[in-house]
């Protein structure tokens, strides 16, 4: 009698990831000198002469925002091109490594670029360009505040670049997630796709193991080996929707196809 057979899963390429990461973290080290030069320089003709025309906070405020409109114009210029290479890279290494995983099953398949592929393409280029421009957008309005802060309560030029680096050092970590989250958020997407294409309609939630603080609810789903319709996802009573492994953010969890038919 025809049996199913659970096929391994589709894990997401961390050397994709790294190389995401690196990229957004090239621009942000950019970012960080330009700003504590120009402050630094700004912060040492400003603060001291308390009589000047121009107050110092006015000065800096002014500094702060051409900064952040030099490094917007930067960010934004870069993300599409990043976005592009990400979401296609993806899209291709994850489509090689499904058909290496169905050809030790015995299925040789050829994915195309359909409607349904080209529309989760698009929409992760799309969320990914939004993202990388988020990137200066966040930083500056975190530092404006501390840099006048700064100016207010007569703390010294090494206090506010102490300040400054922490502040680039959750920019950083911000960068390091939406390289992960998104490189396991895409590959869980395509997925989905390619399995409905050719005919898989149901998977095994597979808890990844890894991160500090995994989802509990996650976890009970790995180890019960809880089967999920592909094309609702699994309902998570933690959240109350359905959900699908790898796409909520910091998820790292994948799914095992289950393919029927076979004896």
């Amino acid at each position: 009698m025809p049996r199913e057979r659970t096929l391994r899963p589709v894990r997401p390429n961390r050397f994709l990831e790294e190389e995401y990461q690196r990229r957004l973290e090239h621009l942000i080290e950019e970012m960080c000198r330009s700003t504590v030069y120009w402050l630094r320089a700004a912060y040492r003709r400003h603060v001291p002469v308390l009589a000047a025309d121009e107050l110092p906070a006015t000065a800096l405020s002014r500094i702060m925002r051409r900064l952040s409109r030099y490094w917007q114009r930067k960010f934004d210029a870069m993300a599409p091109d990043l976005a592009r290479y990400f979401a296609e890279k993806v899209a291709q290494r994850s489509d090689h490594a499904l058909r290496t995983i169905l050809k030790t099953g015995g299925i040789s398949v050829r994915f195309k670029m359909g409607r349904a592929a080209q529309d989760v393409l698009r929409a992760t280029i799309e969320e990914n360009v939004g993202l990388i421009r988020s990137i200066p957008q966040q930083h500056f309005g975190r530092i404006e505040g501390m840099v006048l802060r700064s100016v207010q309560t007569g703390r010294d030029l090494a206090q506010l670049t102490g300040d400054l680096e922490g502040a680039f050092g959750v920019t950083r970590r911000r960068a390091e997630l939406i390289a992960r989250d998104q490189n396991n958020k895409a590959t869980a997407t395509i997925q989905r796709v390619r399995q409905k294409e050719i005919g898989i309609t149901e998977a095994i939630w597979m808890h990844s193991g890894g991160g500090k603080h995994p989802r509990p609810s996650h976890v009970k789903a790995g180890r019960d080996k809880v089967k999920f319709n592909v094309d609702e996802g699994w309902y998570d009573p933690a959240v109350k929707r359905h959900v699908w492994p790898g796409t909520e953010i910091n998820c790292r969890c994948v799914s095992r196809p289950v393919v029927p038919g076979f004896s």
